[in-house]
């Protein structure tokens, strides 16, 4: 399996979703079999057909750059997963040392997947909602166990995934759980800072090789900064020096970047939000916060709200002597 070019580019911060290849740009249903909470069968349709699960998984491979995380979360454990790309440290990823117990899963390929150690780890259920797999992809995988890719081409939200993630494995009580607590912690950063309302945002990945990218509002990154109610701005796509003017937001949100990079970017600190500190920097895509937006799970999402929300009330509350990084 080959990731879309632009894709392949920004997985530089961790799984970090495909910018503008494959978001979601509506709310796809998983269409799920009708099966009671824990029974089995359970039969759940995606983009390329449905896949029959007749029991419990007990060796559950994730093909997907975030997946392992959805399982994790529901007290499982794969046997084999994806590799994530870039520079985090998803290995040591802080929120998943615990449900994992000291061990890794095998890893199973990175940029392309290993089909041959995957069949060598005997699953019984595939899980790639957020593996982008091809046809031809699912084809060879489906041939060795029961594969769930995304439900349509545009994908799925984290929500969507816990969903799936919960049919799949029998326990669609607890992912609902485990998604409503998540959601709570959004709703309780932003009833706790009033400065978030009526706020626009642009989100932007900086330092790639393919240039400066404007995410599209459908982009799992952007999403976690707009569930804290922020309004994403139009301009999406590569973005120039020459148009870093279109970036202007009530907050800018720079993915990639430290305030001394920006320093060598005069066109950059004309914008009044470089010059009221509203621009909020995430760093080098290696740091937490980048890696635990971009894999945007229920496990990584409360670390990315902790981190993000002392910096979001920074840059909203009107006083520039505030650090935002």
């Amino acid at each position: 399996m080959r990731l879309p070019r632009l894709g392949a580019a920004v997985l530089l911060s961790a799984v970090v979703a495909l910018a503008g290849c494959s978001s979601p740009s509506q709310e796809p249903s998983a269409a799920p079999s009708a099966a009671p909470d824990g029974a089995f069968p359970v039969t759940i349709a995606h983009q390329y057909g449905s896949a029959a699960v007749p029991a419990k998984p007990q060796r559950i491979v994730t093909v997907g750059f975030n997946e392992a995380d959805f399982v994790l979360a529901l007290g499982e454990k794969p046997v084999g997963e994806r590799e994530v790309l870039g520079d985090f440290d998803a290995d040591g990823r802080s929120w998943a040392q615990a449900a994992l117990g000291g061990t890794q899963p095998e890893k199973v390929g990175s940029s392309e997947l290993d089909f041959e150690r995957i069949a060598a780890l005997r699953p019984d259920l595939i899980l790639g909602v957020y593996s982008f797999m091809t046809q031809a992809d699912y084809d060879r995988l489906s041939r060795i166990a029961p594969t769930v890719a995304a439900p349509t081409a545009d994908g799925a939200t984290w929500q969507q995934q816990m969903e799936i993630t919960g049919q799949a494995l029998g326990k669609q009580a607890e992912a609902a759980t485990v998604i409503a607590d998540t959601e709570q912690r959004f709703t309780d950063a932003v009833a706790a800072n009033p400065s978030f309302q009526g706020k626009s945002i642009s989100v932007v990945l900086w330092g790639l090789d393919s240039g400066t990218y404007a995410l599209e509002p459908t982009d799992l990154r952007t999403r976690f900064w707009t569930d804290f109610g922020f309004t994403p701005t139009a301009v999406t796509g590569s973005v120039g020096p020459e148009s870093y003017g279109s970036l202007e937001a009530d907050v800018v949100v720079l993915m990639g970047a430290t305030p001394e990079d920006m320093a060598a970017e005069p066109t950059f600190g004309s914008l009044p939000a470089a010059q009221q500190n509203r621009v909020l920097y995430t760093g080098g895509f290696g740091t937490e916060i980048n890696g635990a937006i971009g894999m945007s799970s229920p496990l990584s999402l409360p670390v990315a709200i902790d981190l993000a929300t002392p910096r979001l009330a920074a840059a909203t509350d009107g006083d520039p002597a505030n650090s935002t990084a």
